[in-house]
Formats: C-alpha cells, structure tokens, sequence
C-alpha cells in the first residue's frame, strides 16, 4: 500500500479548500501540506496498525502486522505455526461434562478442524470455547501487541 498517493490526495483537498480564498490563503495551504506530509503519512500508518490489532482479535488463530517496506506499509497476515494450539490446562481436570446436539454436518466440520490441529475434537473445542470466552476489554492482554519489522 502506497501511502503516499493519500498523502498527495489529502494535499490536493487542502488546495482546492484554499482556492476559495485568496493567493495568500492558497500559498499559506500550500506550506502547511508541506510541513505536514510527513506527519499525515505517519498518522496513516497509525491507523493501519489500530486497524491491524482490531482485525488481529477477529481471529480465530494467527494476527495482522503491519510491515515497512521501502517507507510503505503492508498489511499481512501472520499464521500461527503449527503445534501452537495449547492443550488442556494440566492443572484443571475435565470433570464437567456437557451433552450438545448438533446437525451432522456441523460435526463434521468440527472433526476436520480438530484433524487439522492434529488435536482431538474435545481438545479443539475446550480450546475454541476457551478462545472465545476470553475478556475483549482494553485491559493490556497480548492480542493488542503490535509486531512487525521494517525493511528499506
């Protein structure tokens, strides 16, 4: 993504705005887009990364970074590898035990999504019920860390 082409256009909008007053009003627009190039593509980025964490905890597994590549952003999606899918809390027995009713093709789903994991179905539901249970709130947990590298 080029952030650049934003930027020229967020500069073009202040100059038409400043062709309704007078020369001076259209040289003083002309010297703050300049002076404000580099914090709007700055403020750009900023967003991209805001909209790359509120993605990242819409995910089931894996986050979006945002990455610097000769001064534009990317936004990629990065997979969590594979055997990272915690297994039941050691601690904790399985002593509850619920009985769920579900079509047919639902479970057949969820056990190619367990397959997938390498996991068994229980395992792979305790997680996803364990996922989505999880608080959401702005309380500093690690879904709200923003990765990434730069590269020019």
């Amino acid at each position: 993504m080029q952030i650049e082409g934003y930027v020229q256009a967020l500069r073009e909008d202040l100059a038409r705005v400043a062709a309704l007053g007078d020369e001076s009003t259209a040289r003083a627009a002309e010297l703050l887009s300049v002076a404000l190039e580099s914090s709007l593509g700055r403020r750009l980025q900023e967003a991209l990364g805001e909209a790359a964490l509120e993605l990242s905890g819409q995910l089931d597994s894996g986050r979006i970074e945002v990455r610097i590549a000769g001064g534009d952003p990317e936004l990629v999606l990065v997979r969590d590898e594979e055997g990272t899918t915690p297994a039941e809390p050691a601690d904790e027995a399985f002593t509850a035990r619920i009985t769920l009713r579900l079509p047919e093709s639902l479970k057949a789903r969820l056990e190619a999504a367990a397959n997938r994991e390498g996991v068994s179905v229980n395992t792979w539901l305790v997680h996803m019920l364990n996922h989505a249970a999880e608080p959401r709130g702005h309380s500093g947990g690690s879904r709200r860390r923003l990765t990434g590298y730069g590269r020019s």
